[in-house]
């Protein structure tokens, strides 16, 4: 299928037209039409770059991208886990309004825990949803993906002209080696091919391919999900080396290798094509790091919590002439500004009748101005099971209970459903949200819940008010005791 057929069966009707006008088209990529390659990693964790402060991961090409740009050191996710955020990050809208919750619908752990039935929502993101990809596609430039989609069988009806491993699932169907199958574009691996490695290969390819015109590459790695694996001779190579005091998992680190090693041959292909100087690139993450096997400290928590470890990424933007290297942002930003930010760096318009929550970063990028002040907001009406670790977690049998969060400047509140519990940290002071203040700053806790509660009527968001009607107290007492042993011994 070309690229207007695409457009036809995509797009609504009366965008078409706008969409296929030639002046619409993008040519030669210049300063004006700038390349943008878009990495997104897969359960990537705040800490896990050595430009972010590991000290076992070895990251030297991301390390020499983001020394080129601008690192941001509070920026976020929309969601705790996979789908809600790439399902935040492709709309440009917080969860309740394309009403991805979780990984499935599904109620997520033991049904007899747990006093509330959970907010299923849906797991699939609308076709009527206009995603920054349809717009960059509208502006002329050739769009694809190659790694992870998870939000519906196929991605190429979102804005992308092509697709390489992009399906419903959310991890390797198979892991990391072949075979990979029905997954579009990896049916003729060969045995010893690592998948990182692989879609590199295809990402260089897509470069390759669209030299001569404007192209928007969104890699999205399925790494460092779960299975963890990788190639043995790294693996090797960080069990021979000295543990850090913050990390040690020679599986991950190898990944985390396997990742950069792709980031500096796409550097390269993009200097040996003359495109360097004409390619922003960004770099952020999905939710935070897989508990068991990093650490994000000193925050709390890890993928699926809603403390700092579970939200908070990676960020950086490398842009020469745009961006100046070197540089650092503090400004809480979240993933969906890049919906604005992408179409603000490729010159097209927002949609007309679609609300966007984020807002565009360039005034930060360029330097030229700041954002307004605003209020960052997260929304969980669901359950998301506990790892067999518990560190760091509000509850022993749970990463998330259903909840809401809202980060306004340094304050940051939690508010959970079930019980009513509010939590109140100061993160210029606390970024571990150790020290709850909510009893002892009464007037900023009530502030902020009104807050919170007003967004979630202004927005829709559904709260779970339903008994769970498996909901059986003395399973979970027990279940809770034995956790807490378990715990105890580690």
């Amino acid at each position: 299928m070309n690229m207007m057929s695409r457009l036809s069966w995509a797009l609504p009707a009366f965008l078409i037209a706008i969409a296929l006008s030639p002046s619409s088209f993008a040519e030669t990529p210049t300063k004006e039409h700038p390349n943008v390659l878009f990495i997104y990693l897969d359960d990537y964790g705040w800490r896990d770059a050595s430009f972010m402060g590991s000290d076992f991961y070895e990251t030297p090409n991301l390390d020499a991208l983001a020394e080129r740009g601008m690192v941001f050191s509070n920026a976020y996710s929309c969601a705790a886990n996979c789908a809600p955020a790439r399902a935040s990050l492709l709309s440009g809208q917080y969860s309740p309004r394309h009403e991805i919750y979780n990984v499935g619908t599904e109620r997520r752990g033991n049904p007899k825990h747990g006093t509330l039935k959970h907010i299923p929502g849906t797991d699939v993101l609308s076709k009527n949803i206009q995603t920054w990809a349809h717009r960059v596609q509208q502006a002329g430039y050739q769009t694809g993906i190659i790694g992870k989609w998870h939000l519906s069988d196929d991605p190429l009806p979102y804005g992308f002209d092509i697709n390489v491993a992009g399906t419903h699932g959310g991890s390797p169907p198979k892991g990391y080696f072949p075979p990979h199958p029905k997954v579009p574009g990896l049916e003729d691996a060969s045995d010893d091919e690592y998948l990182t490695d692989r879609l590199t290969d295809e990402a260089i390819r897509f470069i390759e391919d669209n030299q001569k015109r404007s192209w928007f590459l969104y890699l999205s790695h399925f790494a460092v999900h779960t299975p963890l694996q990788a190639k043995p001779e790294l693996v090797a190579k960080y069990k021979a080396k000295q543990p850090g005091t913050l990390h040690d998992h020679a599986v991950m680190a190898a990944m985390i290798e396997s990742v950069d090693e792709g980031v500096g041959r796409l550097v390269d292909t993009l200097g040996e094509l003359g495109l360097k100087e004409n390619t922003a690139i960004v770099f952020t993450s999905d939710n935070g790091g897989y508990g068991p096997a990093t650490s994000m400290k000193p925050l709390r928590g890890y993928k699926g919590t809603y403390y700092e470890g579970g939200i908070r990424e990676p960020f950086f933007v490398t842009w020469p002439g745009v961006v100046d290297a070197g540089t650092k942002c503090d400004v809480p930003v979240i993933a969906s500004d890049l919906y604005p930010t992408f179409c603000e760096i490729v010159r097209t318009t927002l949609p007309a009748n679609q609300p966007l929550d984020g807002v565009s970063l360039m005034p930060l990028l360029t330097q030229d101005g700041m954002i307004a002040n605003r209020a960052l907001f997260w929304h969980f009406p669901a359950y998301l099971q506990s790892y067999s670790a518990t560190d760091g977690q509000r509850d022993l049998l749970y990463r998330s209970r259903p909840c809401s969060i809202i980060r306004d400047g340094r304050w940051k509140l939690h508010e959970y459903f079930e019980d009513g519990g509010l939590e109140l940290y100061d993160l210029e002071t606390d970024p571990g949200e150790s020290n709850n203040l909510a009893s002892t700053n009464p007037i900023k806790t009530r502030a902020l819940h009104s807050k919170l509660a007003n967004w979630r009527k202004q927005i829709g968001a559904p709260v779970p008010t339903e008994s769970n009607p498996n909901h059986d107290p003395a399973s979970e007492a027990k279940a809770m005791q034995r956790a807490a042993r378990k715990a105890a011994k580690r």
